[in-house]
């Protein structure tokens, strides 16, 4: 049995990495994330847990901290959110380039500017093709169950790449939820201990960390780290398939809710899906078939396997948390149209961008898009390909068309 409890976002990954008890956390803390590296180094004074603890005086400092643990032969984590990952940006690309399993509790939340501290994918999403897995939470129970897989997968042999366990800022970081936690001994034996095959401290093997890497050589190595996000994908399933046994809860790639004869589906990742069912749940009473894909594993990308459970849709909405800046969608669109191009699918699909800064997605706003779907399909009615859910309107206008006048 489980132990029920009542934690937010922020405590349930704390607790787990306290039932995991890594060897180094170095952190710096920023807002919503900071409860992570507060909570443990309470668990530490307390002498639950012997994690050394790394006060930093930066997130440039903090990732590099963990790299050198890492390389170092230490099980290392860290946590933050937003500008603290863009200032990690250069290291981000050197723990995965030197196959550092780190994990990397990030709480999502909006880049400046303007200043925000509210929730979106933007700090995630514009890591996403820095070569670290990203797993995401709907829930506070998902993050907690992610987090515990988290080290089985980025430690794996055929893998070795650093993971970022992604929730959503304050919406699961700080509102508190009942989840189910497993017994500290359950967790120990799934994550195991971590015994790297190489590392810097082992004399039998002596190894170079970093090196400067001629034209000969820079490619293959992007070609293998490469190699290792595709086996990163077994490796998900499988890990996934060893945590359902334990905890009685089954993870994949996605989850798709009410989606097997679905006419119409939204694509979306995070909290928001919550708000989703809701409609669904809604929308379905009415006679609507209408479905959710949920994506929880955006790195690497299953596109294949979203594609096919979406080819049998008429239409489907792709709800991007973040702006690509491409002046056609946020990076989950496009990635979702290039799988559905690839198969051949007849299945429209809209883009749409929502939530950012934190801004309220409702049932109302869901509603809305499934019934925009409906009538492009069966009314042959024009919606725009690419639209923003939500935006305030001024005396017939946005916002954004006032200032931009102004």
């Amino acid at each position: 049995m489980g132990i029920r409890e009542r934690l937010s976002g922020n405590e349930a990954v704390s607790y787990a990495i306290k039932q995991i008890n890594p060897d180094v956390m170095p952190a710096f803390p920023i807002t919503p994330s900071t409860e992570i590296p507060q909570f443990v180094s309470t668990y530490i004074s307390n002498g639950e847990i012997d994690t050394e603890f790394i006060p930093v005086e930066s997130e440039h400092s903090a990732m590099s901290a963990a790299i050198g643990a890492s390389a170092a032969g230490c099980r290392v984590l860290t946590a933050t959110s937003s500008c603290g990952m863009a200032l990690m940006w250069e290291e981000l690309y050197v723990a995965a380039s030197n196959r550092l399993p780190i994990a990397l509790a990030l709480v999502n939340r909006a880049l400046s500017g303007p200043i925000n501290i509210n929730c979106d994918h933007s700090d995630s999403m514009g890591a996403r093709d820095t070569g670290w897995i990203q797993i995401y939470a709907e829930n506070n129970q998902e993050a907690y169950d992610n987090f515990v897989q988290a080290y089985r997968i980025a430690e794996h042999k055929d893998v070795r790449l650093p993971i970022m366990i992604c929730q959503d800022g304050f919406i699961t970081s700080h509102a508190v939820e009942n989840i189910e936690l497993l017994e500290d001994d359950k967790v120990k034996a799934f994550v195991g201990e971590y015994n790297p095959e190489q590392y810097l401290l082992n004399p039998k093997m002596p190894m170079a960390v970093g090196p400067y890497a001629t034209s000969p050589f820079y490619m293959e190595s992007k070609m293998n780290q490469n190699e290792a996000m595709k086996n990163a994908k077994q490796v998900i399933l499988d890990v996934a398939n060893d945590f359902a046994k334990i905890s009685g809860r089954q993870y994949g790639f996605f989850e798709e809710y009410k989606l097997e004869d679905a006419d119409y589906a939204i694509v979306m990742i995070g909290s928001a899906a919550g708000t989703t069912k809701e409609a669904i749940d809604a929308l379905r009473a009415q006679g609507k078939k209408v479905g959710l894909l949920k994506l929880r594993v955006f790195r690497p990308f299953p596109g294949e396997e979203i594609a096919k459970a979406l080819t049998h849709t008429k239409a489907v909405a792709i709800l991007d948390r973040s702006e690509g800046f491409r002046a056609g969608g946020g990076p989950l669109s496009a990635e979702i149209k290039e799988h559905l191009y690839d198969i051949g699918a007849s299945t429209k699909a809209v883009s749409y961008i929502y939530g950012l800064g934190g801004r309220d997605y409702t049932t109302v706003e869901a509603t809305d898009v499934f019934n925009q779907l409906e009538e492009m399909i069966e009314q042959g009615k024009t919606i725009p390909q690419y639209q923003y859910i939500g935006l305030r309107k001024l005396g017939g206008k946005t916002k954004w068309d006032i200032i931009l006048k102004l």
